[in-house]
């Protein structure tokens, strides 16, 4: 014979369930390390970069879209930005020694290495993996379908380029090279 629980017992059950779920969403959440809670897995860095990356500030002019996009698309990979909007970034980039042809819309400074123009995170990191003595790296101009410049389908092949504090340059990655 089926034996019948009365309403308050389901009842108890139910609450206990809820409580237990409860108590179990707030241990998650608090408990977690940060870089868990800040939605940065640790995984998504090279090797030698830990999930504390340095911060970036990117200096950009205040009516430039492509550039919260792109500080958009640094913070999905893990990265701590503070955008500035400035009025005098030409000079900035003057003062962080960006070659004037290998200038984009917006300037970057992490650590020691300055970013310039809308260089895939994959690069950064991989730049601060590696830690070569360079200056800084650099995807000239606005390429459609590099980082902040997605525009559908449509992908202009670039270089993201390493240069140097004496003038010169190389390529560091390229992509959309067979497009």
């Amino acid at each position: 014979m089926a034996t019948f629980y009365s309403p308050s017992t389901y009842l108890k059950v139910f609450a206990a369930g809820i409580v237990l779920a409860a108590a179990g969403i707030l241990l998650y959440t608090f408990l977690q390390p940060e870089n868990v809670a800040s939605g940065t897995q640790a995984t998504d860095l090279p090797d030698g970069i830990a999930a504390s990356a340095p911060a970036m500030t990117v200096y950009s002019s205040p009516t430039c879209g492509c550039c919260i996009d792109w500080v958009k698309h640094l913070r999905e990979h893990g990265f701590t930005v503070e955008k500035i909007n400035t009025e005098q970034l030409q000079q900035k980039k003057a003062e962080l020694g960006v070659p004037q042809r290998l200038s984009s819309c917006h300037t970057g400074v992490i650590g020691d290495y300055v970013v310039e123009g809308h260089v895939p995170a994959e690069q950064v990191k991989r730049l601060l993996a590696i830690k070569p003595d360079v200056r800084g790296l650099s995807v000239p101009g606005m390429p459609i379908g590099s980082p902040g410049m997605e525009r559908g389908d449509r992908y202009d092949p670039y270089d993201v380029v390493v240069f140097r504090t004496d003038g010169s340059a190389g390529v560091f990655a390229s992509y959309h090279q067979n497009q």
